[in-house]
Parts: C-alpha cells; structure tokens; sequence
C-alpha cells in the first residue's frame, strides 16, 4: 500500500504538482475494511464508496478512525436520506430535487456538483450550462456547496476538454475543490488543476466481486 502510494504520488509530482496539493481519495468499493484500514495507515485521509450500503457498512466498523467519508455514486431519490447520513462529502449532485431533499434533512455535508461534458445518455452528471444554478440553489439552500467533480471521457483530448471546462466553471463560482483524475488519467486531471483525485486500481489492483458486502 505505501509502495503504491508512493508511485501515486511520484505520478502527481511528475507533472508539476506539488502532491500535498493534491488530496488522493481511496475508492474502496468492493474491498472490506481492513482495506480501508491499510489505506489510512499508509497517510490517506479519505475514503470513497459508490454504494451507500459499503458506505455504512465500512464506516460502522471503523467509526473509531480519524477518516473523511465520501459517497460518490447516482443519487438515487429513496437513498439521499441515508447518503446524508453517512457521507461527509457527497460528489454528484446532479439535480436541483436532490437539493430540496438535502436542504430539507438539513444536511451538514459538503457538496459537489457533478458536472458531465460529454451530453452521451447514460452518463451522471449536470450539463455545463445547468451547473451555475445548482450551485446557486445549494447556496440559496444552505448548503455547503465547495466543488465540482467530473468523470472525463476515456480519449485524452475529451479528457482534457472535461477538465479544463471543469476548472474554467469552478472559477467563475468560486468553488474551491476540482474533484478530477482517477487512476488511468491523473497526470492529465493534475496538470488541468485538479485539486482531488479518486484513486481505486493504482492503490489496490484490480477490484474483484462485490463478495456479500451491502450496496442498498
């Protein structure tokens, strides 16, 4: 783990990025706790699931650990509730019915909009037009709205388009955190000024099956 930490963080300093600029968020999903445990002994202070049953799950059995929860899956509408509880970041707001919902558990989180350029059916996220209005409704709201986080396309030209658009919004709002960069294109994300990256594979290898570990 600390092996690959390493690399991880030669790979952020590679392209000019000083790495303690760069928060790495260890994307736990399908892995148990005793993963998560590894991860915050090698210095990470972050840890994401797609699922908000592995959310739960993980953070009642480490609940004695100094660790920052993210939740960074769909938002579905009969889960917000559960995700608000469990999360202290919520990455892909998406939709201003999330925010009435969150706004009314009183959420304390802290929110990304997730922002999607590719327009391709299928895909999570917000269009780059209707991200400034998710932004103001979460203030309007209350809500602790720091950032946006975004998913590039897989050819590095689409990628460096999502990002830079992504960096060019986060300015204009003035949102501090640029969630951008996973483990096949972090170089790309950091030299775009990413500000997080959400790390799976470089940090643990290939993900295997779910193995009975709760996702509802």
């Amino acid at each position: 783990m600390r092996e690959n930490l390493g690399v991880l963080r030669a790979r952020i300093e590679s392209v000019g990025r000083d790495p303690a600029d760069v928060r790495v968020v260890a994307v736990t999903k399908t892995f148990g706790p005793e993963v998560v445990r590894a991860a915050l002994g090698a210095g990470l202070d972050a840890v994401g699931e797609n699922y908000v049953g592995e959310l739960e799950a993980k953070r009642a059995a480490l609940g004695e650990l100094a660790v920052s929860w993210y939740f960074l899956g769909h938002l579905q509408s009969n889960k917000i509730a559960r995700v608000a509880a469990a999360a202290d970041v919520i990455c892909s707001i998406s939709r201003h019915k999330e925010l009435d919902r969150l706004a009314a558990l009183a959420c304390a989180a802290r929110l990304y909009v997730q922002l999607d350029v590719t327009g391709a059916p299928g895909r999570a996220g917000a269009a780059p037009e209707a991200v400034p209005a998710l932004v103001e409704a979460a203030r309007e709201r209350g809500l602790n709205v720091v950032g946006l986080m975004t998913v590039a396309p897989p050819d590095p030209p689409g990628a460096a388009r999502a990002f830079g658009l992504t960096g060019e919004i986060a300015d204009r709002l003035g949102l501090s955190v640029r969630s951008m960069g996973m483990s096949q294109d972090l170089e790309l994300a950091c030299r775009h000024g990413s500000t997080e990256v959400r790390v799976g594979r470089a940090l643990f290898g290939a993900r295997g099956p779910l193995s009975g570990a709760p996702t509802a």
